[in-house]
Order: C-alpha cells, then sequence, then structure tokens
C-alpha cells in the first residue's frame, strides 16, 4: 500500500539487467559509450525527429535546469505555473543554473491558461535596461497535481510564447504517463505543438536514474552540452545512463509501465469515488489523485499501513474532524492487489 511517490517505487528488472550487462569490460566515458549512439538513435525515431540532440542527465531537476539554462539569460525571466516542479520542488535550482527568474503563472486544476500567460508575458519587459526581459515558457506534463494539458491546450500556450519570441521548455518527468493517458505520439505532444526542449523522463517511471534531454534545435546543443559539463552533470562512466535508457526504451517497456501506472491510478480513483467521506479535488488523468478527508482517517490509514503523504497538515495533531489534503501515486510496479488492500482499509 505504497502511494508516497513513483520515485519511491523499484527499478524494473530489465533494467537492473541492462546495467549488470554494460557492467563487461571497458567502454568509453562521458557519452561516447556505443550504447549512447543506439540510445540517441531510438529517441530520435521515437520523437520523428531525426536531427534532434539527445543527452543524458541522471536526474530530473539537472535535466530542467540545464535545459532552462541553455535556453535563457541572466538577465531574463522564465515562465511557469505557479505549481511547477521548477518552482516547488528543485531548492531554486533553475535560478541557480540560469541565473534568471521565475514569473509564476496562475492555474487551475494545476494548469496554465493562455490568456493567464499573455497577461505575465505582457507585464515583463516594460521597463527598459530596469527590469526583466522575458525568457523562455516552462510547461509541466503531467502536472504537479496530476491533470493533463491537452494538445490544444500545449499549442495555444506556445503559440502564445510564440508570439512574443519566445521558446517553450516541456518538463517531461512523467512524459510516459502523459503520452500515454492522452493516446497521442510524442511527436504530437512535442514538436508538433512547437516544443523546442524537454526533460523526457525515466527515473518516475522504472529507470533507476536516468533523463534524456532532447533538443529539437541542433543550434543549441553545443551550449547545452559546455552547461552540462559545467554544471557537472557530465558523467564520466556514462554507459550506466545509457544502459538504463536502452532498456528503457527497448520493446516499448516505457509505455508499458506508464501504462500500468495509469491503469492503477484509475482503479484507485474508481473506489475512491464511492466513498463519501473521501472528496478528490482535481479530476485524476494520469498516476496521481489529490483528495481531502478528515485527520481522523487519515490516521487510521497511516495507523493501518498504508503510506502515502499528507499535504495539509499533521494527521498525528488537531482536531479530529479537520479535514486535510492527502496525495496517492501509482507507480508501475503497483499491483491490484495493492490497491484493493488500501481500498478494503479505506471501507474500514
Amino acid at each position: 500500500m505504497f502511494f508516497a511517490s513513483d520515485n519511491a517505487g523499484p527499478a524494473h528488472p530489465k533494467v537492473m539487467e541492462a546495467l549488470v550487462a554494460a557492467n563487461q569490460g571497458y567502454a568509453m566515458g562521458y557519452g561516447a559509450d556505443p550504447i549512447m549512439e543506439e540510445v540517441r538513435a531510438k529517441v530520435r525515431d521515437i520523437f520523428e525527429a531525426r536531427e534532434a540532440a539527445v543527452y543524458l542527465i541522471i536526474n530530473g531537476t539537472a535535466a530542467n535546469s540545464v535545459l532552462l539554462g541553455t535556453m535563457s539569460q541572466p538577465w531574463q525571466t522564465i515562465f511557469c505555473s505557479e505549481c511547477a516542479h521548477i518552482h516547488e520542488d528543485e531548492c531554486n535550482a533553475p535560478e541557480f543554473y540560469t541565473q534568471a527568474k521565475l514569473t509564476l503563472v496562475p492555474t487551475a486544476d494545476g494548469k496554465m491558461s493562455a490568456d493567464a500567460l499573455r497577461t505575465k508575458i505582457l507585464a515583463e519587459e516594460n521597463r527598459g535596461v530596469h527590469g526583466p526581459q522575458r525568457g523562455p515558457l516552462s510547461i509541466t506534463q503531467v502536472t504537479e497535481k496530476g491533470t493533463l494539458y491537452s494538445l490544444d491546450e500545449i499549442a495555444a500556450l506556445t503559440d502564445v510564447a510564440r508570439e512574443y519570441g519566445l521558446k517553450t521548455h516541456l518538463d517531461g518527468a512523467r512524459f510516459a504517463n502523459a503520452l500515454s493517458a492522452l493516446d497521442c505520439s510524442p511527436a504530437e505532444m512535442t514538436w508538433k505543438a512547437d516544443i523546442d526542449t524537454v526533460s523526457f523522463g525515466g527515473t518516475k517511471n522504472g529507470a533507476l536514474g536516468v533523463e534524456a534531454c532532447v533538443i529539437f534545435d541542433p543550434d543549441l546543443a553545443w551550449e547545452f552540452e559546455l552547461r552540462r559539463k559545467r554544471g557537472g552533470h557530465l558523467l564520466s562512466k556514462h554507459r550506466y545512463l545509457s544502459a538504463q535508457m536502452q532498456a528503457y526504451l527497448a520493446d516499448g517497456l516505457w509505455l508499458d509501465m506508464a501504462r500500468s501506472a495509469n491503469a492503477r491510478c484509475a482503479q484507485l480513483a474508481a473506489g475512491l469515488r464511492g466513498q463519501n467521506r473521501v472528496e478528490m479535488l482535481f479530476e485524476p488523468q494520469a498516476n496521481i489523485i489529490f483528495f481531502q478527508m478528515r485527520r481522523s482517517e487519515h490516521k487510521r490509514m497511516l495507523d493501518g499501513g498504508a503510506v502515502y503523504y499528507v499535504m495539509s497538515g499533521d494527521p498525528e495533531i488537531g482536531d479530529p474532524d479537520e479535514m486535510l489534503i492527502g496525495r496517492l501515486v501509482t507507480d508501475w510496479s503497483m499491483t491490484e492487489e495493492g490497491v484493493s488492500q488500501f481500498l478494503d482499509l479505506l471501507r474500514g
């Protein structure tokens, strides 16, 4: 009954097997290993982008930060949602790597609207040399509230960005979950919708620790390489990143794992809808559920062995009838039985 985070789930056995296989003998470092050539070609094929630059980094914070550093200048501001991961969960790493500021766009259900984005863009670059200049847009997909931008919503945001000459980055830590839920192609969710760079996540979806930075404008590639090295994220024994991504992409494993995680979330959501003591705050669309119920109910669940985050208060201390917000996340390894056990416990 572990629903704290998909970061807490195990790596897939095929990923671990690939690491063991890659550990034989010698291989050139810093991305010159032969496995990386296969990975680069596979990612380009998946995204239908033959000229895309593809690089691997060990975690999502670094992937987002180095990409945004490549896309922005220190005197600019990066536009993102008020609940974006780059704002809430990366300890100012994007600001550290870019030296730019973040401008937060208000959201509904965790998503920015085109109108809200335009309002924020218009509020910047109005004071000449004295104020921040407009920088790139960053979109989190899946959002931090477990909701999804539709393809039309992504295109509406990038249309606004293009109107003002701004590039767009997609934080795809849960890229596979979003893709599976939308039933579209990677190209449709990225460059065909005018996305310029993507943090293509593996860690939350069954890898040990690897993200692909996909850059659709080859002119940005060399600067990214320099920033990755300068930022301390060019792994010397790179083959262990390459091997993970190779196994992750082989035979559609990445999509199979995302579909499984999404299916368990749908099973969980269906069970929660039948409980009048529980209120879901957003319509679950991928593998994350936000809900609220009484403090006493949270305490009962946690004492009974359920593991998840209570986001808005201490479940141990306070009014037992106070409504507290909880978050449930399913990963690829969650089973139907695990979900059923949680729901049985909730029913009491």
